[in-house]
């Protein structure tokens, strides 16, 4: 990547997976793969269309187009009114049984205890086998009960992303580096008052604060292996922030960019995100694999856009929909952050809770 970028100066866009940790550190991936998406995949768009407010600007290739092609392209997405096709209803199965999910909660509270790792952030899947779906169809339903900040709609080939997340993994505006970990999860309320009270509880949870710092100092350490020295910074500690199902807890870390590295090189030193692995980073993505029954893949790996002039944006692709239209494959998944202070039963229930709008959308 960094080579190319600097060769071409243009727009990428693409992802990472989470199994490219198997390339930083030594690691494998053996699980089982119902998904099959390579490993990373970018591609240089011919056309990019940018939403401020209310103004759409169009940058595009000018070996390939000329003005007047695009204004005939807009003029056709203007006039275009699509009609989606209805939604069918898919039969989810859970890749872990509950009792499974709960023994191995107490499993890796066990590890913690004895000082293996400090925080792990264990996922459970849930899929469908022989499935056919409409994926922009889903994804549009997914956006209207559940319209996220960092979402996306990804195709390459026989492949999908549907994707409603959160969470921003990393951001490089000029020198500034931001990273805006999410750990910290709450029911939504039935009224105002008991949004505030809800909000209020997040907010106070000691469990929920001790995840979420965390994570914060897995973050900062990440960020100053490229930063330059003394800029790293925490912005915002424990920010509450409310999506459509679930109030979340979301700190701000910042730092500069040194000089000597590339933007690259920033992005190879925090991924996989520590939101999703847990600290020590190594341990924990080490227990992952022996714990969790399936590769994660594109779940909890990274989307994103990098500008020519090597600013990007990378989401965390979780609340994320993953198909395969040729092995009619279906898969999501669904985890959260066990610490010493987790009670399995209220673990399983946040992974619940978590996987609700991709439920009600696929039933």
């Amino acid at each position: 990547m960094k080579q190319y970028h600097n060769k071409v100066h243009d727009w990428l866009a693409g992802y990472f997976t989470y199994d490219l940790k198997n390339y930083t550190e030594d690691l494998n991936s053996a699980n089982f793969d119902g998904l099959k998406f390579s490993e990373y995949h970018f591609f240089q768009p011919l056309l990019i269309f940018i939403a401020n407010g209310n103004t759409i600007s169009v940058n595009y290739n000018k070996e390939c187009f000329t003005n007047e092609n695009i204004d005939k392209i807009v003029e056709q997405i203007i006039s275009r009114k699509p009609e989606l096709p209805k939604l069918s209803k898919v039969t989810i199965q859970k890749r872990i049984a509950k009792d499974e999910y709960l023994k191995n909660v107490v499993q890796l509270k066990e590890h913690i205890q004895r000082g293996d790792i400090y925080e792990i952030n264990y996922c459970q899947e849930f899929y469908s086998d022989n499935t056919i779906i409409q994926p922009l169809a889903v994804y549009s339903e997914l956006m209207r009960i559940s319209h996220a900040p960092f979402s996306c709609y990804y195709k390459i080939g026989d492949k999908y992303l549907i994707s409603a997340s959160p969470e921003r993994f990393l951001k490089k505006i000029g020198n500034k580096i931001i990273s805006q970990p999410i750990k910290g999860t709450i029911h939504k309320g039935i009224n105002n008052t008991d949004d505030i009270n809800l909000k209020n509880q997040l907010y106070n949870n000691v469990k929920e604060r001790s995840e979420n710092v965390m994570i914060v100092d897995l973050v900062r350490n990440d960020l100053s292996r490229t930063a330059k020295k003394g800029t790293v910074k925490v912005e915002e500690l424990f920010g509450i922030y409310s999506f459509p199902q679930v109030h979340q807890m979301i700190s701000t870390v910042v730092a500069e960019l040194d000089k000597k590295y590339h933007f690259t090189d920033c992005i190879r030193c925090a991924f996989p995100m520590g939101s999703m692995t847990g600290a020590p980073k190594v341990k924990a993505m080490q227990l992952i694999e022996s714990y969790e029954k399936t590769k994660r893949g594109l779940y909890s790996g990274t989307v994103g856009y990098i500008t020519p002039e090597g600013d990007f944006d990378f989401n965390v692709v979780i609340r994320s929909i993953l198909y395969n239209s040729i092995e009619k494959y279906l898969s999501f998944s669904t985890g959260g952050a066990i610490t010493a202070k987790s009670i399995p039963e209220k673990e399983y229930d946040e992974c619940m809770l978590k996987a609700d709008a991709i439920m009600y959308v696929l039933s």
